[in-house]
């Protein structure tokens, strides 16, 4: 039986940057569905386990780690024997930070926002969260050029961290039409084994 469990939602790209992780890297967790409609992430049963009330968390026995970029290197450091996933040697691993950032501001507050008023009606900057998607994504179309991944010659958890915002940008009614760098990149990652989509919505550019 299974010590990991992951508290999430599956419209969550949070969460589902971490169940993708745990599927990459051939792990079984229990996923546990975390009721946001009703406030289940403000209960005093889940404060404790991250008090800013937030998911994903990942339990794995005694141990609980909060936050979905968190997750990803625990995971990495605890399971991946290989040590590609987040590599050891300050160069890769600040270059993975890096996009660990990108994943957490342009991409959080692009077409992750402007995905979340399309799909979860939340009463955000529409025109602002997609303004900050094309913006972020033309540099990443360019840093695109000529890799085929975002760090280094193999996928990292910095594509992890980065891949499901973007996939889902449409939803948000941002268009990936432009940025054909960025879509190979992405059809790549699809192409892992191990790989598991998060299920579409057909809303935005989606529809």
């Amino acid at each position: 039986m299974t010590t990991l469990k992951l508290h999430g939602l599956d419209l969550s790209g949070h969460s589902h940057r971490a169940q993708l992780f745990l599927s990459l890297l051939g792990l079984e967790a229990e996923v546990i569905r975390v009721d946001l409609l009703n406030g289940a992430h403000k209960q005093p049963e889940f404060l404790a386990k991250n008090l800013f009330g937030q998911i994903p968390v990942l339990e794995d026995g005694e141990t609980v780690i909060a936050d979905s970029n968190a997750i990803l290197v625990y995971l990495a450091q605890k399971y991946d024997q290989s040590g590609n996933w987040y590599p050891k040697d300050p160069q890769t691993a600040a270059e993975i930070q890096r996009f660990l950032s990108v994943a957490a501001g342009p991409v959080a507050n692009g077409p992750a926002s402007a995905r979340l008023v399309n799909v979860f009606k939340a009463q955000l900057d529409h025109e602002r969260a997609i303004s900050i998607a094309h913006a972020m994504l033309s540099v990443l179309d360019q840093h695109l050029e000529g890799r085929e991944w975002l760090v280094g010659d193999h996928p990292t958890i910095a594509d992890i961290a980065n891949y499901t915002y973007i996939a889902h940008a449409p939803e948000g009614g941002v268009s990936l039409e432009a940025y054909p760098q960025v879509r190979n990149w992405l059809a790549r990652i699809e192409q892992l084994p191990g790989f598991v989509a998060m299920p579409s919505t057909a809303v935005g550019l989606a529809s």
